[in-house]
Order: C-alpha cells, then structure tokens, then sequence
C-alpha cells in the first residue's frame, strides 16, 4: 500500500482532487466572465470590442496549449517526465509567431492597435508554456497542485487584465499588464512540478506527431461543439439566432459540468486501464441525464437564469440543448480515451460530423431555431455512436511504467 501510494502521488485523495480541479476551472472561468464585465464599466464601446476581440484571438491561439497539455499528460502517464521542452517551445513558437505574422492583417481588418496583437502573443506563448507543466502534473496523477497550476494561470493569464482595468490602464495597458503577468506563469509553475528528473534512457521523448494529434483532438471537440452556434449566426434571423445562443448556455453547461471526471481519468486511460473508461463513461453519462432530466422539470426557469425573463417561453428546448452538450461530454471521454490509446486519428469522426452538421443545416432543415436544434441533436448522437463504436474495436494501450 505505501509503495502504491509513492509511485501515484494524490491518487489516494481523488475525492478532494476532484473538488480541488472542479474549483480551479469554476475560478478561470469566473475570471474569464469577470474581465468583459468590468471592461464595460471602465472602456468605451469602440476599446470594449477591442478588448473582447483580443480575448476571442488569445482562446483561439492558446487552442495548441491544451492540445499539449493532453500530449504531455498521456506521455507522461505511460513514461515518467521525459524530454518534452522541445516540442513545447516549438508550439509556443507557432502560437504566439502566428499572432505576430498576422499583425497587418489583425489590425486592418479587426480595427485594433497595431501593438496589441504583440501583447496577445506574449500571453499566447506563456499560456502555451504552461501547459507543460500542467500536463506533467496531470500525467503523474498529481491532481491538488494541477488544481494550483489551473488557479495560478488563470490568475496570470486574467489578473493582470482585471488589475488594469481596475487602474484605468485603458485597453493598451490592460493588455500590457496581462502579458507581464502571463509571462511569470511558466516560471512559477516550472517550481510547482518541481526539478526535472533525468531522462530514462529507454523513454522516446515527446514527438512532434504525438503534439498535432491532442491539439487536431481539442480543436475538433470545439469545433463540432460551437458549430451549431456560429450556423445559427449566419442562418437564422438575429431574433432567433439570439434566442439559439441563450440555449447554448445549457448546451455548454451540460458538456463542461463533467470534465473533471475525464481530467482525473486521463492518466489511468493511458496505462490501458479499461475500468477507468467505463467509470468515467458512466460518471459522465449520469451527469448529463440528470441535467436533462433537470432541464425537463425547469426548462422555462433555465432560459429565465440564462437570457432573462425574455426568453422563458423557449423552456420547452431546453431538454434538447442540454441533451446536445451531455452527447458530447460523452463524445469527449471517449476522445480522450483514444488519444491516450495512441490512436492516429482519434478525431477523424468529429469532423466528419460536424461536415454533416454543416451540410444538413444549410441544405436540409429548416432554419428555425427547431430545425437546428433538432441538426445539432442528431449530430451530437452520430458523433457518440460514431465514437463507441471505434472504442470497441480499440485495443488498450501498453502499460507503461510501474503499477
């Protein structure tokens, strides 16, 4: 028993690693909500787009940094803490780089401040950066100071922002006030995951490969979960398409709510552990019905708390919606699940669905707000099926490292 416990450091304490990983992602999106709404006290409508536009570009640019993350930690899950700086820089490098290239035509075509996409890129990086570490504190089951690390980037990555808002830095120094905290995060967390050990000889260190298949995963999984959103911006009339956004919000809710159950799975995937997929199948399967069942019993109160009293009479989809996201926190178990398999192509369902999505929505259903719920439903649907029946036929990965 001690020797179990010495060589999974925090496995015995999943209970409160769960709470503590679910509080850290509760705390970055709390900040994330935080910085648009003191924005709209402190800017002019012209610096408050901007500001939002910026923040819009950093989620998207920081898309490899989660796709590494999830490389790293299945790496580190079957090896022990390998060479991995090498591909970390080089991601970094692309994301903040592309940021920095694009600069003319960010700034001609968006309308921001020649010097912000400069300041996006450093912030790019860093959140880049520090997503080796968390990844190596994920793959080595290290899940309280993983909840630290979620908690120190967040406040690195927003509280600068939230500081210089706060100070009337305006929009130039909000976002030069971030980038400088941002950038102290890779530092401090480097000293989180503690001293890197030596290279085992016998250990391949992280490829390149292995990095595009968890960020082609990450950016499949947002894509086909906000492909329904940004369809109904371009097919519905403004009323319905807002009306469609607020439904979203449950969409969303019920796709996150689970996620740390695949966060503290991750590692056990990656040895090949087949229990753990089925419990987190099931932990997550089980969320999702109950917040169906909820939005069943409540669905007028749901739009009420999501969009206001204005979009009440929408209660009757909420069912739907929420039956949207609960499909694809599933799909996202079993995404994980192949990724950390070694599959080499463990996305290629989830953009063949949402090019079905794509293809029904515009030429097939009506474009009402019925018409592309009822798209996105059967999509979400195709995507699980689609998913479970590659994990099937999927043969566990090779355990690696001590048991």
């Amino acid at each position: 028993m001690t020797q179990t416990r010495a060589q999974r450091p925090g496995t015995e304490r999943l209970g409160t690693a769960g709470v503590a990983v679910t509080i850290a992602a509760t705390l970055t999106n709390g900040l994330a909500y935080l910085v648009p709404v003191l924005a709209a006290r402190q800017l002019d409508a012209a610096e408050l787009s901007a500001l939002a536009t910026a923040l819009g570009l950093v989620a998207i640019a920081s898309v490899p940094g989660l796709g590494l993350q999830l490389a790293v930690a299945v790496h580190h899950a079957r090896h022990g803490r390998t060479a991995t700086g090498r591909a970390t820089l080089v991601t970094a490098a692309i994301s903040g780089g592309a940021l920095v290239a694009a600069t003319p035509l960010l700034t001609a075509s968006l309308h921001l401040p020649v010097e912000t996409p400069a300041l996006l890129a450093v912030t790019t990086a860093a959140v880049v950066l520090s997503s080796r570490r968390l990844g190596e504190l994920q793959g080595g089951q290290r899940f309280l100071r993983l909840a630290v690390g979620m908690a120190l980037l967040a406040a690195g990555r927003y509280g600068g922002v939230v500081a210089g808002l706060l100070l009337g830095a305006g929009l130039t120094g909000s976002l030069l006030l971030g980038a400088l905290t941002a950038a102290l995060v890779p530092l401090v967390l480097a000293r989180l995951a503690g001293p890197s050990a030596p290279t085992p000889s016998t250990a391949p260190p992280l490829s390149a490969g292995q990095v595009v298949v968890g960020c082609g995963a990450t950016l499949a999984m947002l894509v086909v979960s906000y492909a329904d959103l940004l369809l109904a911006r371009q097919l519905l009339p403004p009323a319905e398409s807002g009306a469609y956004a607020v439904g979203t919000v449950l969409t969303k809710g019920a796709l996150w709510a689970p996620q740390v159950v695949t966060v503290l799975a991750l590692p056990r995937l990656a040895r090949g552990d087949r229990r753990s997929r089925t419990v987190a199948l099931a932990v997550t399967g089980g969320s999702g019905l109950l917040l169906v069942l909820a939005s069943a019993l409540a669905g007028g109160l749901a739009f009420r708390l999501a969009g206001g009293p204005d979009y009440a009479h929408l209660g009757a989809h909420a069912p739907l919606f929420a039956a949207v996201g609960a499909l694809y926190a599933v799909v996202f178990v079993l995404l994980n699940a192949q990724v950390a398999a070694g599959a080499r192509w463990p996305a290629a369902p989830l953009w063949a669905a949402t090019v079905g999505l794509v293809v029904v929505a515009v030429a097939v259903a009506p474009r009402t707000v019925t018409g592309l719920l009822w798209s996105a439903l059967g999509t979400a649907v195709v995507a699980a099926v689609a998913m479970a029946a590659v994990a099937l036929r999927q043969r566990p990965a090779a355990s690696a490292g001590p048991e």
